[in-house]
């Protein structure tokens, strides 16, 4: 059975940082794509970044040289380190690999 589980979610100020991460299990991530999604409410869900099985990465443009994903193989776990964020990043913060999702972990920035 495969599970994606995210934490690291919560409370910020504009211009903090937060780093999610992603715990997988019946999966191994250093074989496939994993990404990160948001989705603010009553916005569509957006890609935020990817990082593929040789570690290239890819970033949706309102997050680059903000936002890095990375991922250890060792830890079967992904993370997203989130720095100068801004109230517009608020949303819940979903990982996926494959077909599977994780149930999500909220961010949210004050202003």
């Amino acid at each position: 059975q495969v599970q994606l589980v995210e934490s690291g979610g919560g409370w910020v100020q504009a211009g903090g940082s937060l780093n999610l991460s992603c715990v997988g299990s019946g999966i191994t991530f250093s074989i496939n794509t994993e990404r990160w999604y948001r989705q603010a409410p009553g916005k569509q869900r957006e890609m935020v970044a990817s990082i593929s099985q040789f570690g290239i990465t890819d970033y949706a443009d309102s997050v680059k040289g903000r936002f890095t994903i990375s991922r250890d193989n060792f830890e079967n776990t992904i993370y997203l380190q989130m720095n100068d964020l801004k109230p517009e990043d608020s949303a819940l913060y979903y990982c996926s690999a494959v077909a599977w999702w994780g149930q999500g972990t909220q961010v949210t920035v004050s202003s």
